[in-house]
C-alpha cells in the first residue's frame, strides 16, 4: 500500500490576478466626540436587530462600540474623550486559530478577518482569544417590531441566535464594490463603510494600506498614530490618532484599563 500525496487547490488565473489590499481605518480620537453615529449606522447597515428588554452588556450586540475615558486626573483638570473600538481586523487574528469550525478567516484579498456565521457552533473561543473585546454573541433570535423588516439591508443577512458576530468592514459594501468592478472589468475598486461615512467629525478614515499614497497609509504612519495592545503581535488594521499624549498611553493598557506593570516607576 503507497502513500499518496494530497493535492493542494491551485489559484485560477482570475485569482491571481486580483489585486491585494489591506483594508484598514485610522480614527482620530481628537476629533471624534462619541455622539454614537457610528454605533447605529453599523447596527442599521448590518441588520442587528434592536436590543431587547433587560438586555445588558454581555447579551448585547455592538459590532462598534464607543468607549468613554479619561486621563484619571481630579476634576476641574481632568481630560476626556471616546475610542470607538470595532474589530481590530488584527493581521495574526487569535480569533482564527482557536476557532474548531474554521469560522473564521482571513482573507487575503482583502485584509478582513471574515466571520461565516453558518459555520460557528457557538462555542466562543474566538471570543475568549480576542484581546480586544471586540466579538458578541447571539443570545437570542433577531426581532424587529412590525413592519421594521422591510428596512433591513438586503446586502446582509440576519444571523441567526447561537453564533458569535463582529464588525466586518461591513463587508456587504465591499461584495458589492467588487460585483461592479467585475462588471466594468477592472479590478480597480473601493468602497466607503457605514461608519466612515455616518461619522459628522469625519473622524474616521478607511483604505488599502497597501497603497502607499492613499490618506489611511500616510495618517497610518503618523508619529502620533499608534494602535492598541500593539504588543501582543496581532498587528491590527485599524489604528487610532491623537495629539495628547495622555490618550496614547491608554494603548498600552488592558481593557479593564490597568496600566503596564513599569508604568510609573523610575528608569
Amino acid at each position: 500500500m503507497t502513500a499518496t500525496t494530497p493535492t493542494t487547490a491551485t489559484a485560477t488565473p482570475v485569482q491571481e490576478n486580483r489585486k491585494t489590499r489591506r483594508f484598514g481605518m485610522v480614527i482620530n480620537l481628537d476629533s471624534c466626540t462619541g455622539c454614537g453615529a457610528c454605533m447605529m449606522s453599523c447596527a442599521v447597515e448590518n441588520n442587528c436587530a434592536p436590543a431587547k428588554e433587560k438586555i445588558t452588556d454581555r447579551t448585547g450586540i455592538t459590532l462598534m462600540r464607543v468607549f468613554p475615558v479619561n486621563d484619571r486626573k481630579p476634576m476641574p483638570v481632568r481630560q476626556a474623550g471616546f475610542v470607538p473600538m470595532p474589530c481590530m481586523q488584527c493581521e495574526h487574528p487569535p480569533c482564527e486559530t482557536v476557532c474548531p469550525q474554521q469560522a473564521v478567516e482571513l482573507d487575503k484579498l482583502s485584509g478582513i478577518v471574515d466571520q461565516m456565521p453558518q459555520r460557528c457552533f457557538g462555542c466562543r473561543y474566538c471570543m475568549a482569544a480576542c484581546p480586544y473585546h471586540a466579538r458578541y454573541f447571539n443570545w437570542s433570535d433577531p426581532e424587529w417590531p412590525a413592519g421594521m423588516e422591510l428596512t433591513l439591508n438586503p446586502a446582509v443577512a440576519p444571523r441567526m441566535r447561537g453564533v458569535v458576530e463582529k464588525c466586518d468592514f461591513c463587508h456587504g459594501r465591499l461584495h458589492l464594490a467588487e460585483d461592479q468592478a467585475a462588471l466594468e472589468g477592472n479590478d480597480d475598486y473601493t468602497y466607503t463603510p457605514a461608519c466612515v461615512e455616518a461619522c459628522p467629525t469625519q473622524a474616521i478614515v478607511f483604505g488599502d494600506l497597501n497603497d502607499e499614497d492613499s490618506e489611511v497609509s500616510q495618517l497610518a504612519k503618523d508619529p502620533h498614530t499608534f494602535r492598541f495592545l500593539a504588543k501582543l503581535g496581532t498587528e491590527p488594521k485599524v489604528f487610532y490618532h491623537s495629539d495628547h499624549e495622555w490618550v496614547r498611553r491608554l494603548a498600552e493598557r488592558d481593557m479593564n484599563g490597568r496600566p503596564p506593570a513599569n508604568e510609573g516607576k523610575e528608569a
